[in-house]
């Protein structure tokens, strides 16, 4: 058993229960290939959830500050994330994202970049529209439904892979590529209410 596997039941241990974690449209994640799964942003606790639910292992990029914490940072890359620089353009990170859809793993990503304080969708960066473009990977979109609550139900649904086939056809931008993603994650959110 990989550290990430026995991670993920431990956790699965905890949240399920304390959460009352749902997940629905497990399903829409194909079995196989490259997948970009999109989600929305609300807690901390978002990259473990969306992972934990989903049907195989997810890969996240997750801010570099985690990897300089003593122990955590040891832990972190056996937890399938890999560093990213915040609030600047990541080459290194940008390679290791591609590299992970072109192998035929599932990529994570927040589009909004960081946390929403309200729980509203807010905007999404390029760099989803980017890997979306740049790779055959399906795209799914992801909602997370809260709030974080003790014994408060928190959902995660799985949205269909988005059709990217006009916007790669057409040579469309990362930023028309990431407002489709988002616009896909708004109906997850407001159809779930």
């Amino acid at each position: 058993m990989t550290v990430y596997d026995f991670a993920k039941s431990v956790v699965y241990g905890v949240f399920k229960p304390l959460y009352r974690v749902e997940a629905t449209g497990r399903e829409n994640i194909p079995a196989e290939g490259g997948v970009l799964l999109c989600s929305n942003h609300i807690d901390n606790f978002d990259p473990i959830l969306v992972g934990m639910m989903a049907p195989r292992p997810v890969y996240f990029m997750a801010k570099e500050e985690l990897f300089k914490v003593p122990v955590l940072g040891k832990l972190v890359p056996h937890l399938n994330a890999f560093p990213v620089k915040r609030g600047m353009s990541d080459r290194e990170a940008l390679r290791k994202g591609l590299a992970i859809l072109k192998e035929g793993k599932v990529l994570g990503l927040f589009p909004e970049g960081t946390r929403s304080k309200t729980g509203e969708l807010g905007k999404g960066l390029a760099g989803a529209g980017f890997f979306a473009l740049r790779t055959d990977a399906q795209i799914v979109p992801c909602a997370v439904i809260g709030p974080y609550k003790p014994f408060r139900k928190v959902r995660v649904v799985y949205g269909k892979p988005i059709d990217f086939t006009g916007l790669r056809q057409g040579k469309g931008s990362a930023e028309q590529a990431t407002e489709l993603i988002m616009s896909e994650i708004r109906k997850l959110m407001e159809s779930s209410k």
